[in-house]
């Protein structure tokens, strides 16, 4: 069987990690999540609460 690789350093994953290779990849991926790092374009907020309250 194969590793992948852990996407924020790409060096091979670990099982009680997976798919990062260490506790410090993995908490460095939760905070991206936590911050807004990941985020998804759409349109702006103020758009969407207008469209709903008509």
């Amino acid at each position: 069987m194969s590793r992948s690789a852990c996407p924020i350093c790409r060096q091979p994953s670990t099982t009680p990690h997976t798919p990062f290779c260490s506790r410090g990849c993995r908490d460095r991926d939760l905070l991206q999540w936590l911050g807004e790092g990941y985020r998804i374009p759409g349109p702006p907020a103020e758009a969407e609460a207008e469209t709903r309250d008509n």
